[in-house]
């Protein structure tokens, strides 16, 4: 998606709207688009979760903070999907491997570290992905995009990871609560100590993730468009090019 296109390519209708308004857009986006997101975002998520899984030897906890970790390289195959569906392109296991070196292996290191720690990072994973803007320009573009959004984009971020905390929580607990009685053994002891248990916390984070991930970075990528329509009047310039086309 460079900085200048054909607005009218777009199968979404763009509307100039609040920050809160765009990331309902974004929610709709990713349920249109969920068989082939999913289909490409588990093609990924599934061979880092069992790697991941390998460090259980190290600490039982690693795997799960490896997860976490990994999180703004996985968004990538999410937004490289979202992207194609805005447009109305579906995307299959075979697109994504074809574009693999621009997904998953362009800016890793800033992707893995920077990104990470960014509290906005899916509003302004857009630009470092889909614009290929220099770097010269880069500080720029991101205070452009982030100005009158960064409290909502903060707002989301936090709201994500709470409910992403909240089902965690919820799953580890049926978990436990469906387990034979065991008297004196709290759950951190029974997981420290039961291999099973461990590969279920780390298995229960991915599927936490994998079910929550996608809609968080599909609301920040409606975010963004929302920051392009306001910035370049894209609703407007839509409407006239499908008005004159018809």
């Amino acid at each position: 998606m460079p900085a200048h296109m054909k607005v009218d390519a777009f199968a979404i209708r763009l509307r100039a709207g609040s920050a809160m308004q765009a990331s309902d857009l974004g929610v709709r986006l990713c349920q249109s688009a969920a068989p082939s997101l999913y289909r490409c975002y588990l093609m990924v998520l599934i061979p880092i979760t069992l790697l991941s899984c390998t460090t259980f030897a190290f600490a039982s906890w690693l795997p799960t903070l490896l997860l976490w970790c990994a999180k703004p390289w996985l968004d990538r195959t999410i937004l490289f999907v979202l992207s194609r569906a805005a447009f109305g392109q579906s995307t299959s296991i075979r697109d994504l491997w074809q574009a693999r070196k621009q997904v998953w292996w362009q800016q890793l290191v800033w992707t893995l570290t920077q990104r990470r720690l960014s509290p906005w990072r899916s509003l302004t994973q857009p630009v470092f992905q889909l614009e290929c803007t220099s770097v010269w320009k880069l500080r720029k573009r991101l205070k452009l995009i982030r100005a009158s959004s960064t409290r909502s984009a903060l707002l989301m971020t936090s709201a994500f990871g709470y409910a992403e905390l909240g089902l965690y929580l919820a799953l580890t607990g049926l978990w436990w609560w469906f387990m034979p009685v065991q008297e004196h053994v709290s759950i951190g002891e029974l997981f420290k100590s039961n291999a099973t248990l461990q590969w279920a916390g780390t298995g229960i984070y991915a599927m936490v993730i994998g079910f929550l991930e996608p809609f968080y970075v599909a609301a920040g990528f409606a975010m963004y468009l929302n920051r392009r329509v306001q910035l370049e009047a894209w609703d407007i310039e839509q409407e006239f090019r499908r008005a004159f086309a018809a």
